[in-house]
């Protein structure tokens, strides 16, 4: 079992920066693949990011390619989400996931264990 806390989150005007902290209980985090999930009011749950285990290999959404970076520190059983260049269509509650497999995925599907999310509002 693997519990994910998210923290990290707030308000911020268009065009700040925030970054997202996933702390995962357990000692097999090493092991998993890791992702950020959002959603906005009203709307359904949408992939953001995912890296591989070991850190090498990563994914984005088109819609945050260039502005968000994803990593991790297996050391420390935590991902990250630095977030930049914040849009108000950024505006969501984020979700830290993890996978049992190795590879990153954009599929909701392909996740095991979620964490209760943190709310990110950019204002305009």
């Amino acid at each position: 079992q693997v519990q994910l806390v998210e923290s990290g989150g707030g308000l911020v005007q268009a065009g700040g920066s925030l970054r997202l902290s996933c702390a995962a209980s357990g000692r097999t985090f090493s092991t998993y693949a890791m992702g950020w999930f959002r959603q906005a009011p009203e709307k359904e749950r949408e992939f953001v990011a995912a890296i591989g285990w070991r850190g090498g290999s990563t994914l984005y959404a088109d819609s945050v390619k260039g502005r968000f970076t994803i990593s991790r520190d297996n050391s420390k059983n935590t991902v990250f989400l630095q977030m930049n260049s914040l849009k108000p269509e950024d505006t969501a509650v984020y979700y830290c996931a993890a996978s049992r497999t190795y590879a990153p995925s954009t599929a909701q599907s392909r996740y095991d264990y979620w964490g209760q999310g943190t709310q990110v509002t950019v204002s305009s």
